[in-house]
Parts: C-alpha cells; structure tokens; sequence
C-alpha cells in the first residue's frame, strides 16, 4: 500500500474511533465505510474495517449488519488470495458483498486500481507456487 493511501486509511480509521468513543455509530460507521473502499484490497485493513462495522453493529443491536459482518470478515482471506473485490464497495450489510459500487470523487485518486489485473497477478502468484510444489514433490518422490 503507498504512502498516501496508507495515510488515508489510518486517518479514516482515526474519524471510526473518535466517533465511537463518542458513541456517535453513524459518523463511526460512515469513516468505516470509507475505509473499507481504500483498503479493501489490503488483507489487515479490509479485516479491520468489517471489524469496526461488526463492533459498530453489535453496539447498536443489529442482527442484520453483524451476521452481514460475520460473513464478510470470513471473506476478506478468499478475497484477498484472489484478488477479486467488489471496487468501490462500502462494506456494510446494507448493500450486497459482491456488488461493485461508485467510488465518492475525494477517494476517487487513491482508490483507482483495476480487479482484473489483481486478480491476473494473484492467479499468477498462485500457479507459480503450485508450480513450485509440484516441482518439490515430484523432486521428493524422485529420491524414493
């Protein structure tokens, strides 16, 4: 993750924690939202974020959104060893898990990326470690 981007994460992160400190749960739900479009492709901080959104959920009692954060948060590993994430998507139990969403024009710069090229170079990653495995094994099986 760059700089900035990095940056602008942390800061939303902060805006989700000073809004719940002071149990302000749509101002922390809103920051979590924007934080989970800039870091959604980003292992640490896309689980972060659903785990902001569950906290947030359960503070305010609603089935709904932590079952919706239950599953995403079981999510985030396969979405992130793919590659495939719904750009732009908000995150919240409010709008489906897999629908590609608009990014709002102030994150519209450090939020453009392509899925498809993540998911090409992921799949990529992924074959050569399969590869490497393989190669591995059959070197193993060899000495047997």
């Amino acid at each position: 993750m760059h700089h900035e981007l990095a940056k602008a994460v942390r800061a939303e992160l902060g805006h989700v924690q000073q809004a719940w400190n002071q149990n302000r749960l749509s101002d922390a739900f809103h920051h979590a939202e924007r934080a989970h479009i800039l870091g959604q492709r980003y292992l640490v901080p896309h689980a972060h974020t659903h785990w902001w959104m569950l906290r947030i959920g359960w503070r305010r009692r609603d089935g709904r959104e932590v079952t919706g954060q239950l599953l995403r948060v079981l999510a985030v590993l396969p979405g992130f060893v793919t590659g495939w994430i719904p750009k732009g998507n908000t995150g919240g139990a409010n709008v489906s898990a897999l629908r590609p969403m608009q990014i709002p024009d102030d994150l519209k710069p450090l939020a453009d990326f392509s899925v498809g090229s993540d998911v090409l170079k992921r799949a990529l990653l992924l074959a050569s470690a399969l590869l490497i495995v393989v190669g591995v094994v059959a070197v193993l099986n060899l000495g047997n």
